[in-house]
């Protein structure tokens, strides 16, 4: 599969993975798991499951997670479709980081990094990520949190399986 369908079966997977599922009538389990030879034959977009866990497999974002036997797909994180990754609370390194456009700080320090129509705030170990991230909104900006302090004050973190890390809210105190 050349390049430029790869990215076009990527959007595509993160759009009825992550968003809107209904629009294929795929039907996800409660913790996010799509059965993929469903997934294929409801696709609007051609791909083989050969496709499929080649992007998987190559996707620089690890967005995309294969159960063991390899009969299900889902994201790794990013959803706005209410499911349970099953994941456990960790504890975060001291600072990460989160990209944003320039026309937001001044809103993000006033009022918190809110999760938006997702179910968790995304935070990243690296600037370059978080760079990233904020520039697909306009001119990139990244702010630092004290998420060691987040902890210690009793809010929860959670690593995705492809290392993001996510919380529900960043009060405005924590950011830097």
């Amino acid at each position: 599969m050349e390049e430029k369908q790869k990215k076009h079966v990527s959007k595509f997977l993160s759009l009825v993975l992550r968003h809107k599922p209904e629009e294929i009538g795929l039907e996800l389990d409660a913790n996010g798991w799509a059965v993929i030879d469903e997934l294929i034959a409801k696709s609007n977009v051609k791909f083989t499951k050969a496709d499929l866990l080649d992007i998987v497999a190559t996707n620089d974002k690890q967005r995309f997670a294969l159960n063991a036997d390899q009969t299900m797909i889902r994201a790794s994180q990013g959803h706005s479709v209410n499911i349970d990754l099953g994941l456990a609370p960790s504890v975060p390194p001291e600072i990460l980081y989160h990209g944003t456009a320039a026309d937001t700080v001044d809103l993000l320090r006033k009022e918190g990094i809110q999760r938006m129509s997702r179910q968790y705030v995304h935070l990243s170990t690296q600037q370059s990520t978080a760079v990233q991230v904020g520039g697909r909104h306009g001119a990139p900006v990244v702010v630092s949190v004290r998420t060691g302090q987040m902890h210690a004050d009793g809010l929860l973190f959670y690593l995705s399986e492809n290392k993001v890390w996510l919380t529900e809210f960043v009060p405005a105190k924590y950011i830097d």
